[in-house]
This record gives C-alpha cells, sequence and structure tokens, in this order.
C-alpha cells in the first residue's frame, strides 16, 4: 500500500453516539497536511443526530459516505444491547465493506457491527460492560473481553473510548508506518506502544504502584533496545522476581517481556528504516538484533516482510 495515497475516513454517528467515540478518530485522522486522509462525518441522514451525554451532531452527509470510504468508523452509542442500527444502515455497512471498505467499530459500535453478520466466526471485542450483552446478542461472534482491540483485517472492533485511540494508531501504523503513528500519538500526548492484546484494566488484585513500576521499565527499556534486555534484567529494574516480573509483565500487556521487547525493537527499526538510510546491517545494531540476517529473520517473522520491502513502501519522501 502506497504511504502517500489520500485516504477517505467516513465516521458513522448513530442515534446516542457516544462524544469520545465520535472526536477520537475524527481528531486521529483529521484533515492536514501530514495526514493523508479525507474525513467526513455522516448519519444514517444529513442533519441533527441526537448523541448521548446531552451532546448532538450536525453532520453534512447521509449513508452515501460509506460508499466513498475506505474506512468507516462506527462510534458507541446508547443501548447497544437494545436496539439494531436501522436497516439500511445495516445494509450500506455490507455494501461498503463488499467495495472493500474497512469497518472499524469503537466500544459499543461493535454491535452495530455485528449486526451485519460480518463478524460471525470472527474475534472481536467491545467495552467490557458489554461483552456479556454481545455474546448474548450476536452469539456466533467470538468476544474476547480482555484486550484493547481486534484487527481481523476488514473488521476492526475496540474496547472502551480510551481504546479507540489505540485502534485508530494501530491502523496509522499499518497505513503510514511507525514514525507517523508515533507523531500522532504525540500530537494527542497517548502512548505510542500499546498492543490490542493487553488488557482492557488491570484486575484490584494488582497494586496500582506495581503497574505504574512496570510502565517506568517498558519505558526505561524502550530507551535502551541497543542493550541486552534479559527477563533478568527487566525485573531487576522493576524490582521484583523475574517470575512474578513475568506473571504481571503478561497480564498487563498481553506479552511476555521478551515478546514486548522484540516487538519493541522491530518498531524501533521500522521508524529508522522510514526515517534514515543506514543499512540493515547498521539498523539491527541500533535496535539490538546484532546482524542484518537477525533483523530480516525476526522482521519476516512478526510482519510478513522484508526490511527492503518495507522501506520501499514507506520510506519518508516516496
Amino acid at each position: 500500500m502506497s504511504a502517500s495515497r489520500l485516504r477517505r475516513v467516513a465516521v458513522l454517528v448513530l442515534e446516542g453516539a457516544k462524544p469520545l467515540d465520535v472526536g477520537i478518530p475524527a481528531q486521529v485522522f483529521t484533515t492536514r497536511a501530514s495526514m493523508p486522509y479525507e474525513v467526513r462525518l455522516c448519519g444514517a441522514a444529513p442533519g441533527l443526530v441526537t448523541g448521548g451525554d446531552g451532546l448532538s451532531y450536525h453532520v453534512a452527509d447521509g449513508l452515501d459516505a460509506l460508499a466513498w470510504a475506505d474506512i468507516v468508523f462506527i462510534p458507541g452509542y446508547r443501548f447497544p444491547d437494545r436496539d439494531d442500527p436501522p436497516q439500511a444502515v445495516v445494509d450500506a455497512l455490507i455494501a461498503a465493506h463488499d467495495r472493500g471498505a474497512r469497518l472499524a467499530a469503537i466500544s459499543t459500535g461493535a454491535f452495530a457491527l455485528a449486526a451485519t453478520g460480518l463478524l460471525d466466526g470472527r474475534r472481536a471485542t467491545t467495552h467490557w460492560h458489554y461483552t456479556r450483552a454481545l455474546v448474548v446478542r450476536h452469539p456466533l461472534v467470538e468476544v474476547d473481553e480482555n484486550v484493547l482491540f481486534v484487527d481481523e483485517g476488514s473488521v476492526l472492533t475496540s474496547a472502551g473510548a480510551a481504546s479507540g485511540i489505540d485502534l485508530c494508531l494501530h491502523i496509522l501504523r499499518g497505513d503510514l508506518g511507525v514514525a507517523a503513528s508515533n507523531h500522532a500519538a504525540r500530537r494527542l500526548v497517548a502512548a505510542p506502544y500499546r498492543s490490542g492484546g493487553q488488557a482492557q484494566y488491570v484486575p484490584r488484585s494488582v497494586p496500582e504502584p506495581l503497574g505504574e513500576r512496570f510502565a517506568d521499565t517498558r519505558e526505561w527499556a524502550l530507551h535502551r533496545l541497543d542493550e541486552p534486555l534479559t527477563l533478568e534484567v527487566l525485573a531487576r529494574q522493576a524490582a521484583v522476581s523475574p517470575r512474578t516480573f513475568s506473571r504481571r509483565f503478561v497480564a498487563e500487556t498481553g506479552y511476555t517481556p521478551m515478546q514486548w521487547v522484540m516487538r519493541a525493537r522491530i518498531d524501533m527499526a521500522r521508524e529508522l528504516l522510514e526515517r534514515s538510510q543506514r543499512s540493515v546491517e547498521q539498523i539491527a545494531t541500533d535496535v539490538g538484533l546484532g546482524t542484518g540476517a537477525n533483523l530480516r529473520l525476526h522482521f519476516h517473522r512478526i510482519l510478513g516482510t522484508t526490511p527492503s520491502e518495507y522501506r520501499r513502501t514507506f520510506a519518508q519522501g516516496e
């Protein structure tokens, strides 16, 4: 996929739409010189849409925007476990998907996406408060209540509102590369590196200071990816035993510590491939993978492509 091609984003505002859920994709993909996206807010029909939490929205476009869009976001809305969207909305979402658009639901927008049948037999998530209701209402959907977002290719779902940011950054990363995603995260003052497998919330039995300490350890590690980072080194930095660190780390992030370190190294390699002319051998040293052969091996295993192919796709200025 070309990193410079203009992409068209429609944000579908349903009755009772949640303000944060509407605002997140609208702001992340907002039309600006540095972002090759055009964003339109739409509804079942042009005009005033009554939202949730005391807000209403005036949308300029109706469902014709779904026939225009490359990506359709479906924000969460009130009473998703009670009311399906109008049939015209369901039909327009199916038609958009059949045409090749990606459909991305934020929070309880997953119910509208499930009403199309496109989530049947696929993994999906929604706000933790509604996961059981989604199972009951759409039993063919494989609901995962313990993740921030799920990417099934042409259909994507996220948990509560804040995880909508993670989903948008994930999409941005796939479209434009790591540098653009990190730039957007800095602009939003958001965490640039949260995997979809991370838990929606940390159980109360985990002390809050421990969670904060692990966040500090991850930040510490991100600045030392060129150094040896073993489980023992990370656990020592977090001031807990390796066994405790490993168990808690998986609960917080969805990855083992070494899986997380490897993905962080590959992400750093991606950004260097995008923004510098350093050779693959030099980048391998920069990110702590030693040799170009080792970088190529892990790069292909995680991303399914080679560093050279990735550079051709996402190098700045191309």
